[in-house]
């Protein structure tokens, strides 16, 4: 080997060399880059980390802060947060055991009953459920509303339901809404048909009282609203209502003699006090009685009196007995319980040959009897014994008690009015009949201080008790429907109708209105139907009209106005 090739590879060598101490330097350098990434990287991440474990404290503080807060609230002002519970006392005891920490005890004298506050937050959480289950929810609901479309700009009676000017296409749900809004707007309702409406403006003891009923006003309250509003009874009350002139509403009913009509005129019909039981009695000698019901008007029982064609038959206010007369000088009293005719008369000092005519005073207490030469005979109903007379100047031919049974008025051939005192046996009051030469018929009603007056020439006047007797002399009105003689008057129960008759003449009925005075223009019925008046009477409550006639028939009617027989 030659020395220049020793050289070269020993300068090769070093090159070598030399190369390999630069690839040693260079490795080390990247590594001393690498680590100080990695140094600055921790140093970002350590900054997070406690910057976030700042964040979580801050957290946790303002969590421990709130519950101190809740905490201090839940000891002033009850458990509203933490509501206090039971069972874990035991645990909690032994855990302040453990801290060694004396300051608290745990009272265990409740044992599972609940705390006032834990029963206040149940008040609240069944407050709740109740308001939930008020909120009503729809039966049904159509899907179609959300994917229909609605011009409302189209139709003109639509273009209400815009809220802006250039609106025009509103989706299916919204249109219903809108014409909810409008018909509640158009016709707003009423308070007190809402189920979930409570009265607004009462304090908390008022409210207590309407929970059982409703205060309509001060000291006065209205019970069981609920009841109430399921029923109308005595909420539409016909009884008291007024009954308007004009047209009187009826109707006519089966006859109330259909199962045994009379084989001549009817002279007397009335209506015992239950409504429910009529007699009716004339010349064929027969008393009958009948069950009113307006469809069968069943026959009950009838009695015959071989020796008396019956001129008028009348119960007792009572109810208790029948009076029957006619034209002799006794007359019979039937008892009702007994079904037993008690024959009395002739009446002790009296010469009378006949007792046709009497009324029944409204306490059951007397029955006066039509006398001769003027004489008004007062016979006990109890004993049936006169007890009494009272002396006309003129002849006496009809006779009406007071509604109290203490007074008795009089008319008769002098065309004067009586008024006697029952109780004194005297006259307190005479008056003059406008117009009047011979009276006929007297009626007094039932309630109030009216009372009429019928003559032989038709005329009828009506009066006011106290005016009468303070001297006016002018009657209220004066009713000249009727052209021949007044035989028979009758007020209803409330006095808002006057019935006025004569036997003389067919279809010889009126039926005046008395708050106005003024006469039914549909009554009577055409076609004559009435045939010759003789008798009439109104069922206590006013709902049954019974009118005998010469006929032998009872024609029975009912006046609409009135709900009750």
């Amino acid at each position: 080997m030659s020395l220049i090739s020793q050289n070269a590879s020993t300068k090769d060598r070093a090159k070598n060399l030399k190369r390999e101490g630069i690839a040693d330097l260079s490795p080390s350098k990247e590594t001393k880059d690498i680590q100080e990434s990695r140094n600055s990287d921790s140093d970002v991440s350590s900054h997070k980390r406690k910057k976030r474990r700042r964040e979580a404290e801050e957290k946790l503080m303002q969590v421990q802060e709130d519950n101190e807060m809740k905490k201090l609230e839940n000891f002033l002002f009850g458990s509203l947060y933490f509501p206090v519970e039971f069972g874990n006392e035991d645990d909690e005891l032994k855990n302040e055991l453990d801290k060694g920490s004396t300051q608290f005890i745990v009272d265990r004298s409740a044992g599972s009953a609940l705390s006032v506050y834990e029963e206040d937050v149940e008040l609240l959480e069944e407050v709740d459920d109740e308001m939930e289950n008020k909120q009503r929810k729809p039966a049904w609901v159509d899907d179609e509303e959300e994917r229909t479309n609605i011009n409302i700009a189209k139709v003109n009676r639509l273009r209400k339901l815009r809220k802006e000017e250039e609106e025009t296409i509103i989706s299916g749900t919204t249109y219903v809404s809108r014409l909810r809004a409008q018909h509640a707007k158009l016709n707003p309702g009423t308070e007190w048909a809402q189920l979930d409406s409570r009265a607004k403006g009462y304090s908390s003891d008022e409210e207590s009282e309407l929970d059982s009923g409703i205060v309509a006003s001060p000291g006065v309250k209205v019970q069981g609203a609920d009841d109430i509003l399921r029923t109308d009874e005595e909420l539409i009350v016909k009884n008291g209502a007024k009954l308007l002139p004009g047209i009187l509403e009826y109707s006519r009913l089966i006859d109330a003699n259909v199962e045994d009509p009379s084989n001549g005129p009817i002279n007397s019909v009335q209506f015992h006090r239950n409504a429910q039981l009529l007699l009716s009695a004339g010349f064929d000698r027969k008393l009958r009685f009948f069950q009113i019901d307006g469809k069968r008007n069943t026959k009950i029982q009838s009695v015959f009196l071989d020796d008396c064609p019956i001129r008028k038959a009348s119960f007792l206010p009572d109810g208790s007995q029948v009076i029957v007369s006619g034209r002799r000088k006794f007359f019979y009293s039937f008892d009702l319980v007994k079904a037993k005719f008690d024959k009395i008369g002739p009446l002790t000092g009296r010469e009378e040959k006949s007792l046709e005519v009497f009324e029944v005073s409204p306490n059951s207490r007397m029955i006066a009897f039509l006398g001769n030469e003027g004489y008004i005979l007062l016979v006990s109903s109890k004993t049936k014994t006169l007890i009494g007379t009272l002396k006309m100047n003129g002849t006496v031919r009809s006779l009406a008690f007071t509604e109290d049974g203490d007074q008795l008025l009089s008319s008769g051939g002098d065309g004067q009015i009586y008024h006697w005192d029952l109780r004194t046996r005297t006259c307190f009051h005479k008056g003059a009949d406008e117009g009047c030469i011979n009276g006929t018929a007297l009626s007094s009603a039932p309630i109030g201080n009216l009372f009429a007056a019928g003559s032989g020439s038709g005329i009828v006047n009506v009066y006011n008790r106290e005016e009468f007797l303070g001297g006016k002399r002018k009657p209220l009105k004066t009713i000249e429907n009727l052209t021949t003689q007044v035989d028979f008057m009758k007020f209803n129960h409330d006095a808002q109708i006057l019935a006025v008759c004569s036997s003389m003449k067919k279809n010889s009925l009126k039926l005046i209105h008395i708050p106005s005075f003024t006469v039914f223009s549909n009554w009577p019925p055409p076609n004559r139907t009435l045939h010759y008046p003789r008798g009439l009477d109104f069922s206590p409550g006013g709902g049954f009209m019974a009118v005998g006639n010469a006929a032998g028939k009872v024609l029975l009617y009912k006046l609409h106005h009135y709900h009750h027989a």
